[in-house]
């Protein structure tokens, strides 16, 4: 029998990790969209180390390995917008994006940790037009969109959005 896969908080010893990841994994996006210069492949480890101070990030492991990663920041308005829902190529279509997902709207729907921040009210998140098991993930959790806009040449970003 194989290890299970633990969810839990991102901690700053992770962020080369997940940068590594994320690497790997907007590979397809990058070669789906014959764009290289997306943020995910440019993003710096600094970068990554500021959005973990200022949001909140979850990874998922199989034994000691980082194997998804997911990250958001509540904003001031109670929008909390999710960034970067990444998992390893090997382990897609195994649910772990969904878990991942659930996991992190979890957090910010309970909100005891962030007093005396506003509750969520919204969660938004954005994908590329093009990724099809992106976008059907994010609709069977209730994802509906409601904008898009260019993100360069050849990328349209759709933006999700559903009531927390």
């Amino acid at each position: 029998m194989g290890l299970s896969v633990t969810i839990s908080a991102a901690a700053a010893r992770d962020a080369e990790h997940i940068l590594k990841l994320q690497y790997l994994c907007y590979q397809s996006e990058a070669e789906l969209y014959g764009d290289w210069s997306i943020e995910p492949l440019t993003q710096s480890l600094d970068a990554l180390r500021a959005e973990l101070d200022e949001g909140y990030g979850l990874v998922a492991r199989l034994g000691d390995e980082v194997v998804a990663s997911v990250r958001a920041r509540l904003d001031e308005d109670g929008t909390v917008r999710i960034a970067k829902l990444i998992v390893h190529p090997r382990m897609r279509r195994h649910g772990l994006g969904g878990r991942l997902l659930d996991a992190i709207e979890n957090h910010f729907a309970t909100g005891a940790d962030r007093l005396p921040a506003p509750p969520a009210k919204r969660f938004r998140l954005f994908t590329g037009h093009r990724g099809e098991g992106d976008l059907r993930l994010y609709r069977s959790r209730g994802y509906t969109r409601v904008a898009t806009g260019e993100a360069g040449p050849a990328v349209t970003l759709v933006t999700l959005e559903k009531a927390a």
